[in-house]
Parts: structure tokens; sequence; C-alpha cells
């Protein structure tokens, strides 16, 4: 559906991008995650042929991003995270102008949708909040018959019920075999709804991979209570950041050495044990802050 090979892009003598690769198959979404500044947006827009790239090749549906864009786009839809409308239309008729340059006459489709976002289509636009103009980007893609989903920061202003709503959206196209390519500061989001993730750091793309896969390269945060003392977990390979709290033991582990400190915690008369999976969060501050840390 969609594939990127060793795109650059200079503003400049800046390089805003060096050598980015992305590809995203039928059916999947695809999280794209960095901080402000790293070349999320950069990236999207050269994918939507609103930059040019200073060089690579990037192609969708086959097509190349800069030459075929007119075609292409009629079959993408497209989300930025900060959208404005035409002050003076409502929201309705801005909805209803977004699906009529697709051709689009059924509005039953957009009607279940702002009933789900529970939003008011009578209102003019200059009278919503970033919330509710979020409401109307997201309501209008929803609404259309596209094939490949480009969502850059989308739930923007969004409450935490929206949120849910927007990624049961998400999830109900990729049943219908869609694609979603979605940048998002909600790491929580991205690891939810992502089948693989990119994270990219100034300009470059650092780390990509299944969301098992990427798991794998951080530790496992086990909290431990027994009866016994666990004083050889100092002396352990692969054991961290060992910490008394309240509730007991906390400590990191290496996921290779987890069976060996699980067995001898286990002989220690466990009276209570939690594990928690790291998150894409703990993974993006890995990268991030690691040479600081």
């Amino acid at each position: 559906m969609l594939r990127a090979k060793n795109i650059t892009k200079k503003f400049g003598h800046f390089e805003a991008l060096k050598g980015i690769d992305l590809h995203v198959e039928e059916g999947e979404v695809y999280g794209f995650i960095g901080p402000n500044g790293a070349g999320k947006s950069t990236t999207i827009r050269i994918l939507l042929g609103m930059l040019r790239a200073t060089s690579g090749k990037a192609t969708i549906f086959g097509k190349d991003v800069w030459r075929d864009a007119v075609d292409i786009h009629k079959r993408v839809a497209y989300v930025p995270g900060d959208v404005s409308f035409w002050p003076n239309l409502t929201g309705g008729e801005v909805i209803d102008l977004f699906l009529n340059l697709r051709g689009i006459k059924e509005r039953k489709k957009s009607r279940e949708l702002m009933e789900r976002f529970q939003f008011d289509p009578t209102k003019k636009c200059r009278t919503y909040s970033t919330g509710n103009r979020q409401k109307i980007a997201l309501i209008s893609a929803f609404a259309s018959e596209a094939d490949l989903y480009i969502l850059d920061e989308p739930t923007s202003g969004l409450d935490p019920l929206m949120e849910q709503i927007f990624q049961q959206c998400v999830l109900e196209k990729k049943a219908e075999g869609k694609s979603i390519l979605f940048s998002s500061h909600i790491l929580s989001e991205v690891e939810r709804l992502s089948d693989r993730v990119s994270i990219i750091r100034e300009g470059e793309i650092i780390e990509t991979g299944l969301m098992d896969e990427l798991r794998h390269l951080t530790r496992i945060q086990l909290m431990v209570r027994t009866e016994n003392s666990l004083d050889e977990l100092q002396t352990m390979n692969g054991v961290y950041d060992l910490e008394e709290t309240v509730d007991g033991l906390s400590f990191h582990v290496d996921r290779e050495e987890l069976s060996a400190v699980m067995s001898y915690v286990s002989q220690q008369k466990v009276l209570m044990i939690e594990s928690k999976t790291p998150s894409l969060e703990e993974l993006f501050i890995e990268h991030y802050q690691g040479e600081e840390r």
C-alpha cells in the first residue's frame, strides 16, 4: 500500500529527514512515534505530495507520491493534528462538502459517526473547540471509502472517551482490510492499535518492528513480597533498579534472566508478585533518554 525508501529532506543546510524507510501493508495499522521536531509530519507531508523529497523514492498504491498525488488522494483520507475550517459553515456542512468532493451521496455513515462522537453538526465552525474541530476531520475521514488512512496526531484535543471511539473506528477499518498510518504522542494508543511501530529520532528511524519485537528490547518490571529476604537479588545477573516500597520489592529484570530470577524468588515463600509488560512509553524513554541516564 505504501512504501518509502531512503527518503531525505533538506531545508537549506538543515537535514530534516536522513534516509527514512517505511512500508505499510494492506490491512495493517502502522504506528509512527517520535518527539516534536523528529520528522513525523515532514515524512507524512512528503507521502501526501505536499512536500517534495530531496532524494529517495516513495509510492502509494504503486504510484509516485509527487507525480501522481492527485490520483493517490482519491483513495487516501488524511487527518492532520491541527485543523481549520470555514468559520461561517456549520460542522455538518463541512462534512457534507468533503463527502461531496468524493462523490459520496449516502449520509448514513456520517450520521452514525456524529452520534458516536457526540458531535453537534448545527453550530458554526468558528464556535467549535479544538476537540470538536478534530471530530469534523475524523468523521469526514471515517465516513469516506478510502483505502489508506494517514492520521497525523489525530486525537489532538479529544477527551479520553472520544479517544476510545477513535480507536474503535481504527480497528473497524482494519477489519475491513483498510490500511492506517498514524502518528501519535499518546503512546499507549499506538501500542494498543498498531501491528508494527517505527520510532523516529532527529530525522532517522531508530527502531522498527512488531510490537512483540520492540517489547523484548526493554526490561520487565516486577513487584514482589516474600516471607524470606531477597538479598541475593542484588548480586544476580540482569537485575536492576532494586527499590523497597510499601508494597514490596520493586526491580527490573532482563528477559533472558527472568527464568533464573523467578526460580530464586519462588523459593522465598512468595506472598505477592506482580509483573508489568514494558509499554511503548518505556521503550520511547529508553531510546530518547538512554544517553542522559
